[in-house]
């Protein structure tokens, strides 16, 4: 007999599709030679507006996070800055520039897969959704699909620092 838990309700498996989704685009992040972090932004009809991925090296760019490029692209379709209808998912806790701007951009939730111990702003290291400065409050929802997250870009990272260590043995 299969008891229904909260991995088989509706909203989760919505929250799941998403991130498998930012997920694809973290992939192709890491593939490319940037963070895997990739981002998706939906709209209140649940259609995906907006996504990204990391593209700091390939552009050069400090601030091309997936989350500020998908608040970009977001405001670019919906006509407008104001992004309170809609939901951001990500793959890695915002930074503290992209959870200042997830607060600027008046985003309505953000669902994110893995804490960032060293650098998150939403709820590990800091909070600034939640602080005195932020003039908006914002729905957020952690740990979707947290593990393959993680682990996402733990092995990215490993791949890097054995290419590291190769390349400092062979010279």
């Amino acid at each position: 007999m299969h008891l229904p838990s909260d991995f088989d309700h509706p909203e989760y498996l919505r929250h799941r599709q998403w991130m498998e989704r930012a997920m694809s685009l973290a992939q192709a992040a890491g593939d490319a030679g940037d963070v895997p972090v990739g981002a998706v932004i939906v709209d209140a009809t649940g259609r995906a507006i907006a996504e990204a991925e990391n593209r700091r090296e390939r552009d050069h760019d400090p601030t091309a996070h997936a989350e500020i490029l998908a608040l970009r692209m977001a405001g670019r379709a919906l006509g407008t800055w104001h992004l309170t209808q809609c939901t951001l998912y990500v793959t890695l806790e915002p930074c503290p520039m992209c959870a200042g701007a997830l607060v600027l951009a008046r985003i309505g939730q953000l669902v994110y897969g893995a804490d960032d111990p060293k650098a998150g702003a939403v709820r590990s290291v800091l909070n600034i959704p939640d602080s005195d400065c932020s003039n908006h409050r914002l729905s957020v929802l952690g740990g979707i699909l947290e593990t393959p997250c993680r682990q996402q870009l733990q092995y990215w990272f490993a791949q890097r620092r054995s290419h590291a260590a190769s390349d400092i043995i062979l010279s």
